[in-house]
């Protein structure tokens, strides 16, 4: 029997839940809204739950019309159905290092959420007002895995990476004035950061980070 299905326009790898522990996610951005239905559909008969990424008001109505129960967040462009079968222990924190970072950080909210994880959103710690950061040190510190989102020159994830004793997942954002690149030197930044124990994912790609984040608290619960 294969793990995937052809649809035609799709392969889908409804095999992944069995060898990942969570359904393929489907990255909306490209599709038409009818693709996305077709694929949401198969895998919510298959799986009991689907998300979608850099999803479209468009390709939420059509998924609502055979599933009013999924739910859109315009923010984090995501449609998602259903929830993991158990919740992943411990808790993620999620930083941003101002608020235009949200979109991103909501994300990877609600990718790790959809996965089963509880998470601690803590906004605008940016180091240009450090004190906003370290008056969150504690709370920052009780986290099971901190993914911490910022533009400009990223400064934030150095300085959080050298707080905790917990990984420390990085994301770029585009958010900054024209030297930013676009968030690649962001990216540089991160990537050189002199801060041990901090991993750095694609730019906006909040996605990854969330999913990175329960993919290691799906560790843990496996480990216990």
């Amino acid at each position: 029997m294969n793990a995937f299905e052809d649809h035609g326009f799709v392969k889908l790898d409804v095999g992944r839940e069995e060898r990942t522990g969570h359904p393929e996610v489907v990255f909306g951005q490209g599709k038409t809204a009818e693709q996305v239905a077709v694929i949401v559909s198969r895998l919510i008969e298959v799986h009991g739950r689907a998300l979608v990424t850099r999803a479209s008001v468009e390709m939420a109505e059509r998924v609502k019309e055979s599933y009013p129960e999924a739910t859109y967040d315009e923010q984090s462009r995501l449609i998602r159905y259903g929830q993991a079968a158990r919740k992943l222990p411990g808790k993620i924190a999620v930083l941003t290092g101002g608020t235009s970072d949200i979109p991103v950080a909501e994300e990877a909210i609600g990718t790790a959420e959809w996965m089963g994880c509880d998470i601690d959103r803590i906004f605008d710690v940016g180091v240009a007002g450090i004190d906003r950061l370290l008056a969150q040190k504690e709370r920052i510190r009780e986290a099971s895995v901190v993914i911490g989102v910022a533009g400009m020159e990223g400064a934030l994830i150095s300085v959080v990476g050298g707080l905790v004793r917990r990984p420390v997942i990085a994301v770029p954002t585009s958010v900054g004035y024209g030297a930013n690149l676009q968030g690649i030197t962001t990216l540089l930044a991160m990537m050189t950061s002199c801060a041990a124990g901090v991993t750095v994912v694609n730019i906006d790609n909040g996605f990854g980070a969330g999913y990175q984040a329960a993919m290691i608290l799906q560790l843990v619960a496996e480990a216990t």
